[in-house]
């Protein structure tokens, strides 16, 4: 069974920073896509950004390019959103999730493990 943990969220300022990480059980994680969601309160949750299962490919929402930075580490099984410039609208809980090949997938619904999420909250 895959674990994933997130940690790293908490409460900043607008214009702030977080990194967020997300730590996964078993010992082939480069051999899957990940990708980071996020879900405010009353909405769907989206996808924020993902990567590939080599890192050579990622994608980003139209909402935080040029503000988040997804990376991975392979030989630490973890994968980084590194979030800066933050906004209030970026207030959400903030999930990680494996896609079931290595590459990533616009879709909640082609993620097949979970986290348990972690919450950011940016004030104005």
């Amino acid at each position: 069974q895959v674990q994933l943990v997130e940690s790293g969220g908490g409460l900043v300022q607008a214009g702030g920073s977080l990194r967020l990480s997300c730590a996964a059980s078993g010992r082939t994680f480069r051999n899957y896509g990940m990708g980071w969601f996020r879900q405010a309160p009353g909405k769907e949750r989206e996808i924020v950004a993902a990567i590939s299962g080599s890192g050579g490919s990622t994608y980003y929402a139209d909402s935080v390019k040029g503000r988040f930075s997804i990376s991975r580490d392979n030989a630490r099984s973890t994968v980084y959103l590194q979030m800066n410039s933050l906004k209030p609208e970026d207030t959400a809980v903030y999930y990680c999730a494996r896609s079931p090949t290595s590459l990533w997938y616009g879709s909640r619904k082609s993620y097949d493990y979970w986290g348990q999420g972690t919450q950011v909250t940016v004030s104005s």
